[in-house]
């Protein structure tokens, strides 16, 4: 808050002792008014005054980030290194595998155009397994390795991992599809292509309620996902603010296949329907349960159903549910067009995820970055990552350049039908089509 500073020197410049503890009672009084607390510096860093706090329309205001103070790593010789973290085995190995076709597509392309002022990127790669712990060790062995900056990961809390052990070490992230709100409060290295859930949240609670006509809406949280978790609560916000009613909400764990108990108790309140903010590996089987259950009804959620095994496992129940995305292949823009021309003539076939859109957007982000630092490390790295303006990606434009590490993106709702058509277009959001 901006008048936070001058009000605290006006009551500290009281002298006498008697007078200091007057002012140090108006000072805490003065906190709770105002709803400002005093500055600490951060642990490891300085402070940037360049970093953003979203909104539930997915807009931006003017906060600090944490700026690291560590040198990060330095380039010699005619190569720069960048580090990519992908699930390239475990749960999420579909958008790992898509995440480093993206990354070398987009290396390749650039290597061939001429480099970063004639230097060509090499790009490393480490797996993450689906796990946070082991994205932060794949982090800390990419930096290691020479690594300038590191792209990735899809999942958050993954992502967070990633984000603290570059943090220490002075390195930019770029991510992929990591959508917590949060990711960025890691610091001023931390930046993103992809929207954050302060926007999908809002954006499905728009649809399910004025496109849908739902009233009454259950929801199933994986309570050990970060991503999950955060966006649950701007859905449920929403929702409750557009006036509907969230009739029941049941937890579970990433890793469970069986949810009877769960679907009982929602069954029972006769929900008109279930957003499931959670990922592809549980949604599929918590669709298939319900409908074996006798629980017929609509099914809504965030970006983490993006792949199609959702369709295999989820079979019938999942045919006419609905989900937000960043991106899709049947989008008619030019640049989706040409990306896809790229992608077959390399992979022979589509992306099965957004995640190669995002991925491919990431990392010509960091090489496109690359070329405009005053040197060839990590510090100006991160300084030209920040002075990103109009980059025009295959997901759509991204500035970060005063946004705190979040570009305004555009959403996509996108229905789930039978395949192969898979996930088809339905409605487009921008943050000004998010209710007030």
């Amino acid at each position: 808050m901006p008048g936070c500073k001058q009000e605290v020197f006006r009551v500290m410049q009281f002298s006498s002792k008697r007078l200091q503890i007057t002012a140090v009672m108006a000072l805490a009084a003065l906190f709770s008014v105002v709803g400002c607390k005093p500055e600490e510096p951060a642990s490891g860093g300085t402070t940037s005054t360049t970093s953003t706090t979203e909104n539930s329309s997915g807009t931006s205001a003017p906060a600090a980030r944490k700026m690291p103070t560590a040198e990060g790593n330095s380039a010699t010789g005619d190569t720069l290194k960048l580090g990519l973290v992908a699930s390239l085995n475990g749960d999420q190995k579909p958008w790992g595998e898509d995440s480093e076709r993206g990354a070398r597509l987009a290396v390749e392309e650039f290597n061939a155009a001429g480099g970063a002022n004639g230097k060509n990127v090499e790009l490393l790669v480490g797996d993450s397994n689906s796990q946070p712990e082991a994205g932060k060790s794949a982090a800390e062995k990419l930096i290691a390795d020479g690594s300038l900056g590191l792209i990735g990961e899809v999942a958050s809390g993954i992502t967070i991992q990633m984000a603290k052990t570059a943090f220490d070490k002075g390195v930019p992230v770029v991510a992929i599809g990591a959508t917590k709100n949060e990711v960025t409060d890691e610091g001023a290295h931390v930046f993103r292509v992809c929207y954050t859930d302060a926007f999908q949240g809002p954006v499905m609670a728009e649809f399910a309620y004025k496109e849908c006509g739902k009233r009454k809406m259950a929801i199933m949280t994986d309570k050990k996902l970060p991503y999950s978790t955060g966006l649950t609560e701007t859905f449920k916000a929403h929702f409750l603010k557009l006036g509907g009613e969230i009739v029941a909400e049941e937890f579970y764990e990433q890793g469970q296949s069986q949810f009877s108990a769960q679907l009982t108790n929602l069954k029972a309140k006769n929900p008109d329907g279930i957003f499931l903010s959670g990922y592809f590996p549980e949604v599929g089987p918590i669709c298939k349960q319900a409908k074996e259950q006798g629980l017929n009804t609509q099914f809504f959620g965030g970006d983490g159903w993006d792949s199609l095994e959702i369709i295999n496992t989820g079979g019938e129940a999942i045919i006419g549910g609905f989900f937000c995305n960043h991106y899709n292949n049947r989008d008619n823009k030019p640049e989706v067009k040409n990306f896809l021309d790229k992608w077959k003539a390399k992979y022979g076939k589509e992306p099965g995820t957004t995640m190669g859109a995002l991925s491919y957007d990431a990392t010509k982000l960091m090489c496109e970055a690359l070329k405009r630092a005053t040197a060839p490390n990590s510090k100006a790295l991160i300084e030209a990552i920040e002075a990103t303006e109009n980059f025009k990606g295959v997901s759509g434009d991204v500035t970060l350049k005063g946004m705190g590490g979040n570009p305004p993106k555009r959403a996509l709702v996108v229905e789930v039908k039978p395949l192969p058509e898979g996930f088809v277009f339905r409605k487009a959001y921008e943050a000004s089509d998010i209710t007030k």
